[in-house]
């Protein structure tokens, strides 16, 4: 037994000249942590009024639309959010003015299959052109000011395509990005203490539309938790790298937020607007898209 054992431990020594074997890969992906300090409220669904419309958008999916009653001077502005139930959504916009459709659609898990979907920019037109239709059904005539486009978690890989896109970036108004601007690392699964460092492919046209925002040119608020997956980047970390290109720090903060969320840090450009919230678990994750309904209207189009 003792030299079975022996040689094993010599077996793990690495052989004169060889690199010791490289450290296990990280994993934390969903956080383990559990938290009970805070209320982590939950809207529930209500009666809006208004029409409900689905249709077929790209990738073969549904898109979920609310359609409010009335438009302003033949105007309305629309929502198109990305990953989460529809009518949560719904109800967040149900709240602005001048009215405003919302449209939510829903691929999958993760980024990867939002970004693909829409890496072809045929994807958005046809997207936008579904949402005119369901409109005109409607309201006859009425014309679509503004867009905005929000994203919760994995749902920000289809607004990183979109604005990669110029003619769509120049469309798009308003970005919402809730907890989830997300990258990997190089190398894969490598973390930053370890010498990793993000790939930044994935928030060029992110940055572009940060710097357009702090030019006062769009809009564009973004929230992010604590939360550490370990195997791709965090959102705080991405949110350093926008940070950095802006040239600008944060300012500590310590207050209350929507649904009992404790907000820790805010960042004020122009347009762009950053807020950092306490938590490292899924219910601080689901925390920010209940907050949907105040965060709208903390941008342009909801003011």
């Amino acid at each position: 037994m003792a030299s079975a054992i022996l040689l094993t431990l010599l077996a793990s020594v690495p052989a004169p000249g060889q690199s010791p074997p490289p450290p296990p890969a990280v994993s934390q992906n969903p956080s383990p942590m559990v938290e009970e300090t805070r209320a982590h409220e939950r809207l529930a669904p209500r009666p809006l009024g208004g029409t409900l419309a689905v249709f077929d958008g790209p990738g073969g999916r549904p898109v979920e639309m609310w359609i409010p009653a009335t438009r302003e001077e033949g105007r309305l502005g629309v929502v198109v959010h990305f990953h989460g139930a529809a009518w949560l959504p719904q109800q967040a916009v149900a709240g602005l003015a001048p009215p405003t459709v919302a449209a939510v659609v829903n691929l999958g898990a993760g980024s990867g299959v939002y970004d693909r979907t829409y890496s072809d920019p045929a994807a958005f037109d046809a997207l936008l052109r579904g949402i005119a239709d369901a409109v005109a059904d409607v309201h006859p005539g009425a014309a679509i000011e503004r867009v905005m486009v929000a994203g919760f978690s994995a749902g920000h890989g289809a607004i990183r395509a979109i604005l990669r896109e110029p003619r769509h970036f120049a469309r798009v108004d308003d970005v919402l990005l809730l907890d989830g601007m997300h990258t990997s690392y190089i190398p894969e699964r490598t973390v930053l203490a370890l010498g990793g460092a993000l790939d930044s492919t994935k928030l060029v046209a992110l940055t572009r539309f940060a710097e357009a925002a702090a030019r006062g040119e769009k809009g564009m608020l973004v929230t992010h938790s604590e939360i550490f997956p370990g195997t791709f980047a965090s959102t705080t970390e991405t949110a350093d790298h926008v940070l950095r290109a802006l040239g600008r720090r944060r300012t500590p903060v310590l207050k209350w937020g929507p649904r009992g969320m404790q907000q820790l840090s805010e960042v004020a450009a122009g347009n762009f607007l950053l807020l950092g919230f306490a938590g490292n678990t899924a219910p601080d994750h689901i925390d920010h898209l209940h907050a949907m309904p105040e965060l709208l209207k903390r941008l342009p189009a909801g003011r």
